[in-house]
């Protein structure tokens, strides 16, 4: 693990540089366009639909009773927005993943070469339309994976695990193909996302933990007032995306190093032999 453990410093490093905070700026902006206009078109219809529900199922009772028993109780006033916001955050990072798959790891991945493997060939071995299929993809099997696993927020240290497990799931398949794309051919793209599945899946759980914190600021919110929710809303956007950007770094990191140390290997042993 000391090649991940590498990765990770490196990664840190590049991602308090100033290149790579701005990079952030156009993914977020992005996102909240998109998704101020689509809360601010359908958010009242969504809050009512709700409501709905939960009157005619009698949910605010179930709730009521399953919050206060949890010492939360003072969420009974604002379960409803709750409840939109567990259901639409997502959607959110979905989207955020997909602006930053398609349009920051490029930057990353030249950012990346330059500085660190700057003699590495580029075999091309992915596309870009290879990558908006695995984007895609992998973000719709994500979100219907976080909508079926909602309840298990009742259980706050098993639903920080299974985003986690979820998180690095996703990451581990998009970031690891997007890291590659330009490098390597397709055979070494395969063998390595095969042949290092399990220390891709550790950096990608091991972000997951960082990304179950911006979630904290909706909690944040829903105890406060629901007057700060869209402010906390871009708060978590940013931090969702500042973790895809340091994410994207630490696989970036990784996949040229150990695309680096394969080649190198393979040219070696005919010398050897």
């Amino acid at each position: 693990m000391n090649g991940v453990a590498t990765a990770w410093a490196r990664a840190l490093r590049a991602g308090f540089s100033r290149r790579m905070m701005l990079l952030s700026l156009a993914p977020l902006l992005l996102s909240l366009l998109a998704w101020g206009g689509l809360l601010w078109a359908f958010g009242p219809a969504l809050f009512d639909w709700l409501g709905a529900m939960f009157r005619e199922y009698g949910w605010f009772q179930a709730s009521g009773t399953l919050l206060s028993n949890l010492g939360l109780g003072m969420l009974k006033v604002v379960v409803v927005p709750l409840v939109a916001v567990l259901l639409l955050l997502p959607l959110m990072i979905g989207s955020s993943l997909l602006f930053m798959g398609i349009f920051a790891m490029p930057s990353i991945e030249r950012y990346v070469s330059r500085q660190q493997f700057p003699a590495l060939a580029r075999e091309q071995g992915g596309s870009f339309a290879g990558s908006v299929w695995m984007n895609i993809t992998s973000v719709l099997v994500f979100a219907l994976l976080w909508v079926v696993t909602i309840p298990l927020y009742a259980i706050p240290p098993l639903a920080v695990l299974v985003q986690a497990a979820l998180w690095g799931w996703v990451s581990s398949r998009v970031m690891s193909y997007d890291a590659l794309a330009a490098h390597a051919s397709a055979a070494e793209r395969r063998a390595i996302m095969q042949g290092h599945r399990w220390p891709l899946l550790a950096i990608g759980m091991a972000s997951g933990v960082l990304g179950a914190l911006p979630g904290l600021a909706w909690i944040g919110g829903a105890v406060l007032a629901v007057a700060l929710f869209p402010f906390l809303a871009i708060l978590s956007v940013w931090l969702y995306l500042l973790i895809f950007l340091f994410t994207g770094l630490w696989f970036q990191y990784y996949c040229l190093q150990v695309l680096d140390d394969m080649r190198r290997a393979a040219t070696s042993a005919p010398l050897a032999a």
